[in-house]
This record gives structure tokens, C-alpha cells and sequence, in this order.
């Protein structure tokens, strides 16, 4: 005999009493704030008690080819993450695949955040990315939650926009010359997009027992914003 923990009909969140819908929307949030706050922890402990160790890593991670690796690596992890994420069977696998994105982020942002806090002279540059990435984020979620539109048509320029992206990623790597602000400028506007498509999902296409799942299509954009952002500071520093 096998034991249900939930035996709650799940609905698409724009179909649910308002009640379930509010309760969904909250329990995503508290996630992804959830989520942040791991993130912050975890590069707090990579940069700092374990600098020494880390270090060597971020410079393997960059050096040569070794970028592409990680990417590709970074990008199969994320895969699995967010089907895990997704899992309808267990919430423990919906957990492991959050825990498992976050960890791979920290990993990821390794060298970018090592550059930013020990050799740009700068130490407001983390926290000013941080705020305007805050900042940004809220005012898209609050155009999606009080205009109420349907952002998924969007999913498809995302796409090729990624795709393209990705692209040029793998050129610059290839051929050895610099994406520039302009590019950075773009992935901002492309990470923006992303946070209007999946508030606008979470509102209306999300079931209301995927919040796991919602929080972790957020933080991925989230990330990408403040990747861009810190990363257009940096160049906008060099200057």
C-alpha cells in the first residue's frame, strides 16, 4: 500500500481558487529568497574561507578551453536539474534538483565574482550589481503581476536569443577576442525577458504543486541578470 503525501487536486495555477494561487506565488517566492540566500552563502564560503582552494580552481576553470567544458557541463547539470525540479513523484528529487542548480551557479560564478571582489579595486561593485539586479528584478515581476499579461510569446525569440548567444559565447572562446559591453547590454535585456516570460508562467502555466520547479526557472534568471550586470560594471570600470 503505498501512502499519498498529498491528496489535494492539483490545478494550473491561473485555474485555482485564489486561495491555492496566492499560497503557490508565496511558496515560490520564499524559494527563490530561500534559493538567493544559499547562493550568497555558498560564494561566501568559496571566496573567502576558502580562497586558497578555490583560487587555483577559477583559474583552471578559465584557462584555455577549460571554459567551454565548464559551460557545457553547467549547462547538462541544469538539465538534470530542472527535471529533477520538476519531479511529480518525489519532493525530496523536486529539492536535490534546486540544491543541485544552486550549487552548480556558485561553481559557475567562481571566476567572475573572484575578479570582482579581489582585482578591480572596486568594493562597491558587488553590491551595486546586486542592488540593481534586486532592483530590476522587481520592477519586471510587478509589471507582469499588475498588467496580468501572458509573456509566452515570448518563448520563442528567448530561444533563438540564447541560441545566438551561446554562439557568440563560443566563438569569442574559439577565436580569442572580447564580447564587449554592447553584448553585455543584450544579455541584460535577454535575462529581463526571461523574468517577464516566467513570472507570466508561474502566474498562469505552472501547476500549484510546482513552486520548486517555478523558484528554480527564476533563480536561473535572476543569475543571468546579475552575471551581465556585475560583468557590464567590470568593463565600465576598466574604462
Amino acid at each position: 500500500m503505498s501512502l499519498r503525501t498529498n491528496t489535494l487536486p492539483q490545478y494550473v495555477v491561473a485555474r485555482a481558487p485564489s486561495d491555492e494561487r496566492s499560497a503557490f506565488i508565496r511558496r515560490t517566492y520564499t524559494h527563490l529568497a530561500g534559493a538567493i540566500l544559499l547562493f550568497t552563502v555558498l560564494e561566501y564560503i568559496l571566496l573567502v574561507p576558502l580562497r586558497a582552494t578555490t583560487e587555483p580552481l577559477a583559474r583552471k576553470m578559465m584557462g584555455g578551453y577549460s571554459w567551454l567544458l565548464v559551460l557545457g557541463l553547467f549547462m547538462l547539470v541544469g538539465y538534470v536539474a530542472d527535471r529533477w525540479a520538476r519531479s511529480s513523484r518525489s519532493v525530496g528529487m523536486q529539492y536535490a534538483g534546486l540544491g543541485l542548480y544552486i550549487v552548480a551557479e556558485a561553481i559557475l560564478f567562481l571566476p567572475l565574482l573572484l575578479m570582482a571582489t579581489y582585482y578591480t579595486g572596486d568594493p562597491g561593485l558587488l553590491p551595486t550589481a546586486a542592488i540593481m539586479t534586486l532592483g530590476l528584478f522587481a520592477g519586471l515581476t510587478g509589471t507582469v503581476f499588475i498588467t496580468k499579461k501572458d509573456f509566452s510569446f515570448m518563448r520563442g525569440i528567448l530561444m533563438i536569443g540564447s541560441f545566438v548567444a551561446m554562439g557568440l559565447i563560443v566563438c569569442s572562446i574559439l577565436f580569442g577576442f572580447e564580447l564587449g559591453t554592447i553584448f553585455s547590454v543584450v544579455m541584460i535585456a535577454l535575462a529581463g525577458g526571461y523574468i517577464l516570460y516566467y513570472t507570466s508562467a508561474i502566474m498562469k502555466h505552472y501547476r500549484t504543486d510546482q513552486h520548486v520547479a517555478a523558484s528554480l526557472a527564476l533563480f536561473a534568471a535572476v543569475a543571468l541578470l546579475f552575471w551581465y550586470i556585475l560583468r557590464l560594471l567590470m568593463e565600465l570600470n576598466r574604462r
